[in-house]
């Protein structure tokens, strides 16, 4: 893997028609989010092989969003990501990055929030960075990180939606 990209799920409504949290669907705002965030990643060029997507129905939502940017990105729906914590998020992007050059995870905070800040400290990102995501990973946030040969991350970008507005 040559490129990582952490993205959090758009935002969701509050409750699903089941009750379950599992089948929360995204929210018209998180809809908007999510597609706007696809725009953005691919404007940059920042455009994934994989998508390592959580079961959950905003995360899968929120690859739907995107996945009209990325046209020729396979996606990969595991439940096992569904509110992961940061070591789940990271070694099913190692174990998928094997074979491809760039992948995307969605999927769910605190794991996705701590995994951004966990790459963030082993890239030596200022602490301006470190910072402003630890303060918080916001709904359709995405934190972009360069591997190198030895598989240490490098700081590629830090997106938040609210940022392109």
């Amino acid at each position: 893997m040559d490129r990582l990209i952490l993205l959090r799920h758009g935002d969701a409504e509050r409750d699903s028609e089941s009750g379950d949290d599992f089948d929360r669907r995204l929210s018209a705002r998180g809809q908007t989010e999510s597609a706007r965030m696809g725009e953005t990643l691919a404007e940059l060029g920042l455009i994934p092989d994989l998508a390592l997507v959580s079961g959950a129905a905003r995360a899968r939502e929120t690859w739907a969003g995107l996945a009209t940017s990325f046209p020729k990105a396979r996606a990969q729906f595991e439940d096992g990501l569904y509110l992961a914590e940061a070591e789940v998020f990271r070694r099913a992007a190692l174990a998928a990055g094997a074979e491809t050059r760039c992948v995307l995870v969605i999927g769910h905070n605190p794991g996705l929030q701590e995994l951004a800040i966990r790459l963030l400290m082993e890239a030596s990102a200022g602490g301006a960075l470190i910072s402003r995501v630890q303060a918080g990973f916001p709904t359709a946030a995405a934190a972009v990180f360069l591997i190198d040969s030895a598989g240490r991350p490098h700081y590629d970008g830090l997106f938040f939606p609210r940022d392109r507005s």
